[in-house]
């Protein structure tokens, strides 16, 4: 995994430009920790940063082919997963290779096929490619939108990075957030290809953007597809399991140590039991770890999380046979200031998942002292329709995203309850706003003929879950993970399963009366019964009342302080939750302590310009 950037203008020399390159290459020295490389002609600059995975010595980028008419330059994150098949196909048309890199393999592969390279890759992937044969930028973006990419025209060109930091850097742009680019981080909602910046914009999942001479284009390559679903439940079931196998294979490659993140819930579980199984066969044992807070005897069961995780866990270790670590984190490196800090800086923005991210990147600190390449599940609730409002009839009829409407259902645990309601209903107008993007997004899903109406509304679930929060929990887990130079792999977004599973019908999604019972059905021979049979538990955070009393003492502090951040919160009630008691405050208050403190970082941090029409 890596950091890539670059910089093309066709009306200005940037061979000269080295310094505004090498600052922007150097904003994603955490995402590539192991080597840095710049690449710069009349017309382009390229920078990049590794993380060595695969042929730790030959893979050196930017990476340059020189044709006759030209060179051709690739910078290149991620993975492709069949790069040995794509390779030796590519042999067979004449193609010769000096490393063993997948990186290789894509840019002869787009030596190869041009544009259409984008057809042949499975794997996760951003990538810029400086065609200098037709003055020509390709940016590419994997089907799912595991890996980011950002871009930013000019006058006479573009600017693109790995992250927003790194188009930030660049000493022409801006760091403005608009009205739009506010409504977007009140929400809660991913619109595809949509940045908070003003001006910036993210290619979109399954998408290519075009620069030359003539102007910028961007075309999808791929979405998804509606289409009649043929196989019955039998057949479905062992597809879902021959597709998932075929994916852990490919993706437990690697030349450093790797891992799973194992939480004892169904997916992980499933992730560990088949890497174990192929990376027993090349005579290796399956390292695991798990992340938990309390000591047993504390935790309290909630209507989210019903159960620890850690004894499921070691159930799961002792079945494979993994060698394991437990990661305790205590409520004061969750509170601490500079953890949020660096998970703030590492997102570029306020309002992710606040504890959660804090625990999550402590989490990937730990594993990366062991593991260069790490294992994780995400995707399988959307896919698979895992989480309780899925199966919520409430929520079913109401055309919203789901998880706005799960939340509102409890007035406790909305998330937007502190923020100051002027800017949330006036200025932003948040609900309207959520109104016109789900409208937007069920309008595009292609309609299979004969679907009655309940089989249409859970293929609109599912659609947006995939489209507009999957993007947010992908984005986490890549910056999260990317802040300690950790690659984090998710087998279960292979296209090739989410396009079969999308067009399995409701009725088939839960031919068991439970949730995910593809999936559960699908490896229910390789796990412990007690795994196969858990209730699904959303992702753990500390119940320590200390944890809360530590976040109510930095509000106190804001609000003493008067700090900008709580102008855009209801000032009373933040007031009133951070002087109650910490066992009395409630969900939305604990979100909203968590979230007007990442707003302060962020803005003390990127120091934004905020623009309220």
């Amino acid at each position: 995994m890596c950091g890539i950037t670059g910089w093309i203008a066709f009306r200005r020399d940037l061979s000269a430009e080295q310094a505004a390159l090498d600052a922007m290459t150097a904003t994603m020295l955490c995402r590539g920790p192991d080597a840095e490389g710049t690449w710069l002609s009349r017309s382009a600059a390229l920078g990049h940063r590794r993380l060595s995975v695969i042929d730790l010595t030959g893979g050196v980028q930017p990476m340059v082919a020189q044709t006759p008419d030209g060179p051709v330059v690739l910078t290149y994150s991620g993975e492709a997963y069949n790069f040995v098949e794509l390779r030796d196909e590519l042999r067979r048309r004449g193609h010769a290779f000096r490393t063993a890199s997948d990186t290789e393999v894509v840019l002869r592969g787009y030596l190869e096929w041009g544009e259409g390279v984008a057809d042949q890759l499975t794997g996760m992937y951003a990538l810029g490619i400086w065609d200098g044969r037709a003055d020509k930028l390709v940016l590419l973006r994997d089907r799912l939108g595991i890996k980011p990419l950002y871009y930013y025209e000019t006058e006479d060109g573009v600017i693109f990075g790995s992250e927003a930091k790194a188009v930030l850097a660049h000493p022409e742009v801006e760091p403005v957030v608009d009205t739009d680019g506010m409504r977007e981080l009140f929400a809660f909602v991913k619109e595809p290809g949509r940045s908070v910046w003003a001006g910036m914009r993210e290619v979109k999942p399954g998408n290519l953007v075009v620069l030359d001479r003539s102007g910028l284009r961007e075309r999808a390559y791929w979405r998804l597809e509606a289409a009649e679903h043929r196989d019955d439940t039998e057949t479905t079931v062992r597809r879902v399991r021959e597709l998932l196998e075929d994916s852990v294979r490919h993706q437990v490659v690697a030349d450093v140590p790797q891992c799973v993140l194992l939480s004892g819930g169904l997916d992980s579980s499933a992730l560990t039991a088949l890497a174990g199984r192929h990376l027993a066969e090349r005579g290796e044992r399956t390292r695991t770890f798990t992340v938990d807070f309390e000591q047993p005897e504390a935790f309290r069961p909630d209507e989210l999380r019903g159960s620890q995780d850690a004894p499921f866990a070691r159930e799961v270790v002792e079945h494979v046979g993994t060698v394991h670590h437990d990661i305790r984190l205590d409520h004061q490196e969750l509170a601490n200031p500079e953890v949020r800090r660096a998970t703030v800086t590492a997102r570029d923005l306020p309002f992710g998942f606040g504890e959660a991210d804090n625990s999550l990147y402590l989490l990937f600190k730990a594993v990366r002292e062991h593991s260069t390449v790490a294992l994780s599940g995400e995707s399988a609730d959307e896919i698979f329709g895992g989480y309780p409002w899925f199966h919520h009839p409430t929520v079913q009829q109401a055309p919203m995203f789901p998880w706005v409407t799960a939340s509102g259902l409890s007035p406790k645990s909305h998330p937007t309850k502190l923020i100051n309601p002027e800017l949330l209903v006036g200025t932003l107008d948040v609900p309207g706003y959520w109104q016109q993007r789900y409208a937007r997004s069920v309008a595009e899903i292609p309609a299979v003929p004969g679907e009655d109406e309940h089989e249409r509304r859970m293929r609109e679930f599912c659609y947006v879950h995939l489209t507009s929060l999957l993007g947010m929990l992908l984005d986490r887990k890549d910056r999260m993970s990317m802040a300690v130079g950790l690659e984090v792999r998710v087998p279960i977004c292979d296209h090739r399963l989410v396009e079969y599973v999308y067009n399995t019908p409701w009725s088939m999604k839960t031919f068991d009366g439970r949730e995910k019972s593809l999936l559960r059905a699908a490896v229910q021979d390789v796990l412990p019964r007690s795994v196969v049979e858990r209730v699904k538990a959303l992702y753990p955070h500390t119940q320590e009342s200390r944890y809360v009393r530590e976040l109510q003492r930095q509000v106190a502090e804001l609000l003493s302080d008067d700090h900008r951040a709580v102008e855009f919160f209801d000032r009373d009630a933040l007031t009133r939750a951070a002087r109650g008691l910490p066992e009395a405050v409630e969900p939305d208050e604990r979100e909203a302590f968590e979230r007007v403190l990442d707003l302060a970082v962020w803005l003390d941090v990127r120091r934004p310009t905020i623009k309220l029409s």
